[in-house]
């Protein structure tokens, strides 16, 4: 088992800039890639960002290419979320996810384990 805490929410303006930590405890010695994912009011949970166990290979969801930027300290088994120039439609609840797996993946239902999310609100 791998238990998340999502950390870093809050308010920002527009323009402005976050970042969300993910704490990891439990079975981390074992490989696991990490993803972040949001889910706004009515929608459903969406794909943000996904790195890989050793933090190589990552991807973006095309709405926060260029913008966001995933990475993850193993020693600290703590991955990161920063959030440049945010907009008011990156408002949302933030998860974070792992999987027992070394390999990324952008599908939530590949993801075995949650956090409770972070409020991220962005006001214009």
């Amino acid at each position: 088992q791998v238990q998340l805490v999502e950390s870093g929410g809050g308010l920002v303006q527009a323009g402005g800039s976050l970042r969300l930590s993910c704490a990891a405890s439990g079975r981390t010695f074992s490989p696991y890639a990490m993803g972040w994912f949001r889910q706004a009011p009515g929608k459903e949970r969406e794909f943000v960002a996904t790195i890989s166990w050793r933090g190589s290979s990552t991807a973006y969801a095309d709405s926060v290419k260029g913008r966001f930027t995933i990475s993850r300290d193993n020693a600290k088994n703590t991955g990161y979320l920063q959030m440049n120039s945010l907009k008011p439609e990156d408002t949302a609840v933030y998860y974070c996810a792992a999987r027992s797996s070394q390999f990324y993946a952008s599908n939530r239902y590949d993801y075995n384990y949650w956090g409770q999310g972070t409020q991220v609100t962005v006001s214009s």
